[in-house]
């Protein structure tokens, strides 16, 4: 395995930075088809036997298939029954209250069966989880806009699923957003607070046709926000990439402000900029000593780690997590980097990203294989006799997100549909974004 994990490297360290990007886009791409169910549409969560489906993959797969037809990866026809099959699963699948349904109040469970579309796990009701299945739907429906029978009727769907959704019942109230729902316990116990992935949630809500959330609801999450000093850089703060990331896919940002950036003299745009640098200026600190940290290695976010466990190394005590959500400066640290929370970063930095992606490729060739980027690697640990350990899965999260973020770094595709929406910039204005292209 090291042998033909080393050859693939080789090749592609041997590309041209276009090409590269190239060949990694389309192997991400390629985990929507091969763990897409033939009957639902839905994709697994991972590459793991027996994993579900889950409902945030399922909206970057949605998102993923104009990129793949852009890039001649897919018919248009192909794509097209991909989604129609998808959305109408979706519309069908059962709503209710009961714990054996699909979703309810418009939302969707966060774990489905891939067969079935039946809540698994136990799941919660999540309203970011659903927030991203919408964000893809309504990528399909603005790039799909030929009068072909499932173009129509992907618009169709994508505007009936968009009015199901209840976004005022999540808010409970009249505060913020909560994080979910159970049919056997109710609400979660707790609202979204500070800077989060949650932006997109709040534009979509704020643009309901039909159950929108109150638009004091933002002004009531932003306030939660935190804004910090971090290795020379002002930044509203958020320790894992992700949340740097997952909005941008579908939301240009750059030179539009809320109230709270125009406050800050700054936009979201900028502030991921800022995080990828206080990322790399806390990998060259390496206040932990980990091994490989540097300036070409980072990448803090959510993803599996080859814990949980506690081992001694080197006369040092070292804990080790399982899946979490790590980030820097605060937070979970356990020597684990995500390649994918790296390469999503393109958009923003490319040249240093670019030099990471090369060099980690180089120094660590386990974690690239024909199916893209592993979800994690920890070069402090050794496992099986690999120089570090690498995650045995591929993640569908971190796919559609390389997807994205190189197509919207290439080409802007993403991010011109979505500026030409009539509810994401109605969404943004409500949330009281002015300036730029807005």
């Amino acid at each position: 395995m090291p042998d033909v994990a080393s050859a693939i490297v080789t090749e592609l360290c041997a590309l041209s930075d276009d090409a590269l990007l190239d060949r990694l886009q389309r192997a991400a791409f390629s985990y929507f088809l091969q763990t897409c169910h033939p009957d639902t549409g839905l994709i697994a969560d991972t590459t793991r036997d027996g994993a579900p489906a889950s409902i945030a993959v399922v909206g970057f797969a949605l998102a993923c298939y104009p990129v793949a037809v852009e890039r001649g990866w897919m018919t248009a026809a192909d794509a097209m029954a991909r989604a129609v099959t998808t959305m109408r699963f979706l519309w069908h699948s059962p709503q209710g209250e009961h714990g054996d349904a699909t979703g309810y109040k418009g939302f969707f469970y966060h774990f489905l069966d891939r067969q079935t579309g039946r809540r698994v796990w136990q799941s919660e009701l999540s309203p970011v989880d659903t927030t991203f299945l919408l964000a893809g739907i309504l990528t399909a429906s603005a790039y799909f806009t030929a009068e072909f029978p499932d173009a129509v009727e992907i618009r169709e769907l994508a505007d009936a699923l968009y009015r199901r959704i209840d976004w005022r019942w999540m808010q409970n109230g009249d505060g913020t957003v909560w994080q979910g729902w159970k049919p056997d316990t109710g609400y979660l116990h707790y609202g979204w607070e500070g800077y989060s992935e949650a932006l997109l949630m709040y534009v979509l809500g704020l643009a309901s046709p039909t159950h929108p959330l109150s638009v004091h609801s933002y002004d009531i999450w932003t306030s939660t926000y935190q804004w910090e000093h971090l290795y020379g850089h002002d930044c509203l703060y958020a320790g894992p990439l992700f949340i740097h990331q997952f909005s941008h896919a579908w939301l240009d940002l750059e030179s539009i402000q809320d109230r709270f950036m125009r406050e800050k003299a700054c936009d979201y745009f900028e502030n991921t900029r800022r995080a990828i640098a206080i990322q790399r200026q806390y990998a060259r600190r390496n206040p932990h000593e980990y091994e490989g940290y540097g300036d070409n290695c980072w990448g803090l976010s959510a993803g599996e780690g080859p814990g949980p466990k506690a081992l001694r190394l080197n006369g040092r005590h070292r804990r080790f997590w399982g899946y979490v959500a790590r980030g820097v400066p605060y937070g979970h640290d356990d020597g684990t980097l995500n390649p994918a929370a790296m390469l999503a970063s393109l958009p923003f930095a490319p040249e240093m990203v670019l030099a990471a992606l090369r060099h980690v490729c180089q120094r660590y060739p386990q974690v690239a294989d024909e199916r893209g980027l592993r979800n994690g690697f920890n070069p402090t640990i050794s496992d099986d006799g690999s120089p570090c350990w690498v995650s045995t899965a591929h993640l569908g999260l971190d796919q559609g997100i390389v997807v994205l973020m190189i197509e919207n770094h290439r080409s802007r595709l993403i991010w011109r549909l979505m500026r030409e929406c009539p509810d994401i910039k109605l969404g943004l204005r409500r949330a009281g974004f002015e300036g730029g292209w807005l």
